[in-house]
């Protein structure tokens, strides 16, 4: 069951070349990217799910509110960490955090839907 304050997960990557923003081509240095950012923070919320849906459901994000408040160089460690604060019907929210070795990087809120992939798929 999702619950609100019991649900989490957490995880951690190194970041690499691939995860700079020169590379994601939303800048030009050789730094953790923010959209690399926040992917990580969507898989997180996506993985604090996991073996909670039904087998015909899934998850798709439809809002994140995120700051990128501090540079991470290649080869740290990022820590993110996603929390249910709320569930909605079929919205779940989250509040995510992420650190490195230095201190907190980033946090955001993030609204993910419920979803039957099928008909969500034959809608397209």
């Amino acid at each position: 069951m999702i619950e609100a304050g019991k649900t989490t997960f957490t995880q951690e990557i190194i970041v690499e070349h691939k995860d700079t923003a020169a590379v994601y081509g939303s800048g030009k240095l050789e730094v953790f990217a923010t959209p690399a950012m926040v992917a990580l923070m969507e898989n997180t919320a996506i993985r604090s799910l996991e073996g909670l849906l039904e087998p015909d459901s899934d998850t798709v994000g439809i809002e994140i509110n995120t700051q990128h408040i501090k540079a991470t160089a290649v080869g740290q460690k990022v820590t993110c960490k996603a929390s249910v604060i709320e569930v909605d019907g079929r919205r779940i929210r989250f509040e995510i955090n992420a650190w490195d070795e230095k201190g907190q990087i980033g946090h955001a809120i993030h609204d993910r839907f419920i979803i039957n992939p099928i008909k969500f798929m034959s809608k397209l």
